[in-house]
């Protein structure tokens, strides 16, 4: 019985080995594929987001905003084959551009 005992503890502690083992090469592995993503974006600003239900729902209408004046402009350029209608267009969306972000926000 003890003998039987012994086996089982060492089958356990063989498998706990491969375990560990395997857990410290995965983590090696991991270490290695951070280092090497920092080196080659580590000189990249990271954009950080302000976390919070207002500021996604800033976002979403800023968004809504700019895709609603960048799908006029493109009308715009699709309907009117002169450039001063193009450029005023342009001109007038930066202009209309809080008015229009005031009217997309749920305020």
């Amino acid at each position: 019985m003890s003998k039987e005992r012994a086996r089982r503890r060492t089958e356990r502690e063989r498998v706990a080995a491969l375990r560990a083992a395997a857990r410290q090469r995965e983590l090696e592995r991991r270490a290695r594929a951070r280092a090497r993503k920092q080196s080659l974006t580590g000189w990249i600003p990271r954009a950080h987001r302000t976390p919070g239900a207002l500021a996604a729902r800033r976002r979403a209408e800023l968004a809504a905003t700019i895709g609603l004046l960048l799908l006029l402009n493109l009308l715009v350029w699709l309907v009117r084959p002169d450039w001063a209608a193009r450029a005023g267009a342009l001109v007038v969306s930066a202009v209309v551009f809080p008015v229009v972000r005031l009217a997309v926000s749920r305020r």
